[in-house]
C-alpha cells in the first residue's frame, strides 16, 4: 500500500514553506526547480488535494495546506524532541538554523557570535538574515529573532539574553558649538538626530527619573527636532560621531565611543525606557538541541563581556 504522506514529505513541505517560492527552494536545496515542482506534484497527486496556489512570483498555501504545515512541523518538532529526549547531553547540534537580528546589532553581535559558534558545532548550518526590524510576531520564517525589548506574543518564549539602556550621546564638537542640555526639556533646542525603527513613536524620546522625597518614578516625553534621520542605527551613530546632533542610541552601541571620549554621555540623571536583548523562539523549538546550544552560547558571551 502506498503511503500518502513520508517523514521526507514533511521535511521538504518545511523547507518549502520558508521558502516562499519554488524557486527559492530549489536553490536552498540545491536541486532545480523542476525538482521541487515534481516532488511538490507526486505529494498533491497522493493526497488528492492542493497544497500550493502557484503564481508567477511567489506561491501561497492552500487552507489544506497550511494545515499540513501546520501538522509537519509538530511531526518533525516531536522527532527532534524524541531524539533529545533519548540521547540527553550527548546529542550534538545539528541541521539547519535560521536567525534572525536587527542590522547593526546583528553586524556587529551576533554575526561574529555565530561565527564561533560554527567553528564548535560544525554540522550546524546557519542563515543569518539582518533586518530593519523584526519580524512579525509569529512569523515562522526564522527559528531564533534576537531583539530588544520583550515581544507581546506570548506565543513565543522570550529569553532574556542581557541588559542594556538607550543613552543620549553627542560629539564633543557638537556640544562646544551648541552647549550641553541639562534637561531633556533643553533637546528641543538641540539638532537631534531621528531613528525610524520599529513600531516605536518616531520623533518622541521617553525619560524617567526619579523625584521628591519618595524617590517617585516621573515620565518626560519630548518631540525631537533635527535635519537628519534614517532607518539604519549604524548610519546615525556615524553622523553623531561627525558631530552632526544628539543622539539616543542603545548602550551597546555608543560603549566604546563615549569610553574613548569620541562621544559624550548626557542627561545621566535621565534614564531611557530599557532595550534589553531577548532571543525570540517558537514554542516548539524548547527541545531542540540547536536552538538550545546557540542561545546558550550567545547568553555566555554577553555575561562575560
Amino acid at each position: 500500500m502506498t503511503k500518502l504522506i513520508s517523514p521526507a514529505d514533511l521535511g521538504f513541505f518545511i523547507a518549502l514553506a520558508n521558502a516562499g517560492s519554488l524557486s527559492a527552494a530549489a536553490r536552498e536545496q540545491g536541486i532545480s526547480t523542476a525538482a521541487v515542482s515534481r516532488h511538490l506534484g507526486l505529494m498533491e497527486s497522493r493526497l488528492g488535494i492542493p497544497l500550493v496556489n502557484r503564481t508567477t512570483r511567489r506561491m501561497g498555501l492552500t487552507p489544506e495546506g497550511e494545515v499540513y504545515l501546520d501538522y509537519a512541523r509538530k511531526i518533525m518538532g516531536d522527532i527532534e524532541g524524541l531524539e533529545t529526549h533519548l540521547l540527553g547531553a550527548t546529542a550534538a547540534p545539528q541541521g539547519l538554523l535560521r536567525v534572525n537580528a536587527t542590522l547593526g546589532f546583528g553586524r556587529s553581535h551576533i554575526a561574529p557570535l555565530i561565527s564561533q559558534f560554527t567553528r564548535l558545532h560544525p554540522k550546524v548550518d546557519v542563515q543569518l538574515q539582518l533586518s530593519v526590524n523584526p519580524p512579525p510576531s509569529g512569523d515562522d520564517a526564522f527559528d531564533i529573532c534576537f531583539r530588544f525589548g520583550n515581544p507581546p506574543d506570548s506565543r513565543s518564549i522570550a529569553r532574556f539574553i542581557a541588559a542594556n539602556q538607550r543613552v543620549v550621546v553627542a560629539s564633543p564638537a557638537y556640544l562646544k558649538k551648541f552647549g550641553i542640555p541639562k534637561t531633556p526639556s533643553e533637546l528641543v533646542k538641540h539638532n537631534c538626530i531621528g531613528i525610524r525603527q520599529g513600531d516605536e513613536a518616531y520623533g518622541l524620546w521617553r525619560f524617567t527619573t526619579a523625584k521628591g522625597k519618595a524617590k517617585e518614578q516621573q515620565t518626560e516625553s519630548v518631540k525631537i527636532r533635527g535635519n537628519l534621520t534614517t532607518n539604519d542605527g549604524g548610519v546615525a551613530l556615524n553622523w553623531a560621531l561627525d558631530g552632526h546632533g544628539v543622539l539616543l542610541r542603545a548602550q551597546w552601541d555608543v560603549e566604546k565611543y563615549v569610553q574613548s571620549g569620541k562621544l559624550v554621555q548626557l542627561l545621566p540623571n535621565y534614564n531611557s525606557p530599557d532595550a534589553d536583548i531577548y532571543a525570540i523562539y517558537a514554542e516548539r523549538h524548547r527541545t531542540s538541541v540547536r536552538v538550545k546550544a546557540l542561545i546558550d552560547f550567545v547568553a555566555a558571551a554577553f555575561k562575560r563581556s
